[in-house]
């Protein structure tokens, strides 16, 4: 049986993202699954944080029975803009990943990395091959990092990977001018789950009193959204009823949509409970901004609705969403957008709905971790 070390930059639990979703449909293999660190101080910007703290000490727990997850330990602050105190985190989380590993009799893995920062652990880990997935431009997250030191890193560690896959094609272009063995493989839709929502389903209690027609945005309430076009639509068609299901993340200021009778805040929802609404939206919202970050997001709450058949509305954002443009409708403006939704409630036809669902089993995660199962067996790192 294969052994892989998955070191993730998100927890397994509790929203499955690019991540779970390849681990847990890589065959015949045993894994390592490393929930990423917090930072010491991260409890002082957010007291919810706090037990991410003493995480690391807990047992590992078993999403499914070849699937082993940790938590690493916390580290310091401020690795995005010093390599020094990057490479004390990376050596201390060396340490952890080779003790699980030696727990578990793990003598000829394959380490499957998703940050740039980790360039400064991979040498500390024993390993068969290495992989790095790249999911997004880590340099444009803005906050307290210097990106020139990030991008830097990235190609660094790509240099040192054996196979490395991106989500973008921007993306993948650039990784290739330190790695050729480049893939670019985008993110998919969980389509056995999702398709489920182009059938009938029960309505959820807390969209049950919510009145016809519902345009409805799944994701989590971030800065990179046009919260602008929602704003817009929400005052010129009162009549219409917009559900955000999704966490509100910190630093964004909600404040106008909260006070809007027609803009419905459903929170964060289990990801399997999320064919039961979408079923009940006349038509899904693809809002990303226009941003450096956007630009090479590749979308999968996208593909999540394209299996689920019904309309689509979106802004332009990301590039990877226009080769789907025959399909949804697509707008670049408040009032383009006010429009598209217009156009939306009339694009359920069964033939528009058919063409949707198939797009969208094209784009299913069985298809996309084939492909990449495929290229590591041809390599021989798998």
């Amino acid at each position: 049986m294969k052994q892989i070390v998955c070191l993730a930059t998100s927890p397994w639990y509790p929203i499955p993202t690019r991540k779970q979703q390849v681990m847990s449909r890589i065959p015949d293999a045993e894994i390592l699954y490393f929930d990423p660190s917090i930072t010491y101080i991260a409890p002082l910007k957010d007291k919810a944080a706090k037990p991410g703290l003493t995480a690391y000490q807990k047992s590992g727990v078993h999403p499914q029975a070849n699937i082993t997850v940790y938590s690493l330990p916390p580290v310091l602050p401020f690795f995005y803009k010093s390599r020094w105190i990057n490479k004390c985190n990376q050596r201390r989380m060396a340490r952890f990943v080779r003790k699980k590993m030696q727990e578990h009799g793990f003598t000829d893995a394959v380490l499957w990395v998703y940050s740039p920062v980790t360039v400064d652990l991979v040498d500390h880990v024993p390993h068969k091959g290495l992989v790095y997935d790249c999911v997004d431009r880590h340099s444009a997250y803005g906050g307290l990092m210097d990106p020139a030191l990030v991008d830097a890193m990235e190609l660094e560690l790509a240099k040192k990977t054996d196979m490395t896959f991106a989500t973008a094609d921007a993306l993948a272009e650039r990784l290739r001018t330190a790695q050729p063995e480049t893939a670019m493989i985008p993110n998919g839709a969980n389509f056995e789950r999702f398709v489920q929502a182009s059938q009938p389903q029960p309505v959820p209690d807390d969209l049950a009193g919510i009145p016809r027609p519902i345009f409805g945005f799944v994701g989590a309430l971030q800065s990179c959204i046009e919260y602008d076009y929602l704003e817009a639509a929400a005052k010129a068609r009162p009549d219409w009823q917009f559900v955000l299901i999704g966490k509100e993340k910190p630093g964004v200021d909600l404040s106008a949509l909260h006070a809007m009778q027609n803009v419905h805040f459903l929170g964060l929802k289990p990801n399997e409970q999320l064919p039961q609404y979408l079923a009940h939206f006349d038509a899904c919202l693809n809002l990303f901004a226009r941003s450096d970050l956007s630009k090479d997001v590749s979308p999968l709450k996208f593909y999540e609705y394209l299996a689920t058949g019904r309309p689509i509305v979106s802004t332009k954002q990301p590039d990877q969403i226009l080769q789907y443009a025959p399909l949804i409708e697509i707008a670049d403006s408040p009032a383009e957008f006010i429009s598209a939704c217009e156009a939306a409630l009339h694009d359920d036809t069964p033939e528009r709905t058919a063409a949707r669902i198939e797009a969208g089993r094209a784009c299913s995660w069985d298809s996309r971790v084939s492909q990449m199962c495929s290229l590591l067996q041809k390599h021989g790192i798998l």
